[in-house]
């Protein structure tokens, strides 16, 4: 918890650069790796003193503070890696405000009643973020872009966790890594424009994954120790790359669940079945997912088995990629095959054309084959595949945009007009249309004009009329 100390918060002056300028001194001091993380919203809480570094129990308190007061759609710009030197070298903290590369966030934090800037949190607790704030709201995160905001209707009533990711340059050229930060700004800046529209209040939340500099503690030891200190400082720092590089290979990339997996392979006229589901999923249960990888645009998931259909050596294997689509105006992920691998042999199957979702969700279905309402096909007549079958059952599979060990939001490969709907459809306008006929009989009868007395004389109808 803060001290008691800690003033309230208030509305950020127009100094808002000069003022993590100021920060940024306590930040050198500290010789630690953490990240800064800005949040503004309409309730006030309490902010550390300069100079405190924020960790993971602390962070959590204020963020429940401000959860359990505050509005519960939360608006989270996640960006791969920030530091304070980050507003201090492009913020225009030295007077260049013409220089700045945040005109959208100060104006965000000038219109919001109340700011909360943490310039030194702990690196593991600013990566814990996204999170604790799941956690909190008990809902799945939302992985947006500014134009699927535009389309997205959202209920004060009900909370809603909307995450925007923000890249970052790749440190070895600064002018790069100024227009990465000056493009995620127009992001915020769209993004709160489009809040405003909503009319819907929020809580918003600027951090990042890790530190994008390091090396601020062995900058302060070179200035104040001489050479020793410089081959000290390089030491921590190649022992810091080594450890961040150790943690990033074991980060979560992908993510698969599914109710069953099969396969079946052709053997003198019949087809011989293994299930694969007990060896994948399940309690103690540890695939070996050795050969998988994963980057920005590809993704590829290797489960290895042995003694599989007398196979000793098998492998399925699971390739997707994500690209931009000019059509849709937005990033789409497919996946591209499903591979068998065994004892040297390779079947391969194409699901691109039918398996695909955007790069923000994950994708979901009920089953998926290549033998019934096949969504797998062989990638030629002659491919081995041929003599295979694979039916994954209520699979869900997300590959990119991944955070911790929960799905994204699900498209569902279950389109709206299913067989069952189609069927219930056409009876009903069937129906209908007996009805309709039935009505139209009914109003074409006429009652007769002349009635015919069995006591008196016959009615004698003249031709002529």
């Amino acid at each position: 918890m803060a001290p008691a100390r800690t003033p309230h918060l208030r509305r950020i002056p127009l100094h808002f650069s000069l003022f993590l300028a100021l920060l940024h001194i306590f930040h050198l001091c500290h010789g630690e790796e953490q990240v800064p993380l800005i949040l503004w919203t309409s309730e006030g809480q309490s902010a550390p003193p300069a100079g405190h570094i924020v960790e993971q129990q602390q962070l959590s308190s204020y963020l429940e503070k401000v959860l359990n007061v505050g509005p519960k759609n939360v608006v989270l710009f996640l960006q791969d890696k920030m530091s304070i030197e980050d507003f201090t070298m492009y913020g225009g903290a030295f007077g260049n405000k013409q220089d700045s590369v945040y005109p959208n966030l100060e104006s965000a934090l000038r219109s919001s009643s109340s700011v909360l800037v943490l310039p030194s949190v702990s690196w593991p607790s600013s990566n814990a973020v996204l999170a604790q704030i799941q956690d909190h709201l008990e809902t799945s995160p939302l992985y947006m872009d500014p134009e699927t905001l535009s389309q997205l209707r959202l209920n004060a009533s009900s909370p809603a966790l909307l995450v925007f990711r923000l890249s970052y340059g790749n440190g070895a050229d600064l002018l790069s890594a100024k227009d990465i930060l000056s493009e995620n700004d127009e992001v915020i800046g769209q993004v709160m424009s489009i809040m405003k529209t909503q009319a819907v209040p929020f809580t918003a939340v600027y951090t990042a994954l890790r530190p994008s500099r390091v090396t601020a503690a062995a900058a302060w030891e070179v200035g104040v120790g001489g050479g020793r200190s410089l081959l000290q400082a390089r030491h921590r720092e190649r022992e810091r790359e080594r450890e961040r590089q150790r943690k990033e290979g074991e980060k979560t990339c992908i993510l698969l669940w599914a109710k069953g997996l099969s396969v079946s392979i052709l053997r003198s006229g019949r087809w011989e079945e293994h299930d694969l589901t007990p060896s994948t999923f399940g309690e103690g249960v540890s695939p070996k997912l050795h050969g998988s990888s994963c980057d920005r645009s590809r993704a590829r998931l290797v489960l290895n088995y042995e003694n599989v259909l007398d196979h000793r050596s098998f492998k399925l294997i699971f390739g997707m990629s994500q690209r931009h689509y000019k059509v849709s105006a937005r990033r789409w992920f497919t996946l591209d095959v499903v591979e068998l691998e065994y004892d040297g042999t390779k079947a391969t199957f194409n699901g691109s054309r039918h398996i695909y979702a955007p790069a923000e969700y994950s994708y979901r279905c009920e089953s998926v084959t290549n033998y019934r309402w096949p969504l797998l096909v062989p990638r030629s007549s002659k491919d081995p595949a041929n003599q295979w079958r694979v039916s994954f059952q209520d699979i869900q599979i997300q590959a990119f945009n991944v955070s911790g060990r929960d799905f994204s939001y699900a498209s569902d490969c279950a389109g709206f007009f299913s067989p069952g709907i189609w069927m219930g459809l056409m009876t009903s306008l069937l129906m209908v249309l007996v009805l309709t006929y039935g009505v139209h009989m009914i109003m074409q009868l006429r009652t007769m004009d002349r009635f015919d007395d069995p006591k008196g004389p016959a009615i004698s109808v003249p031709q002529t009329e």
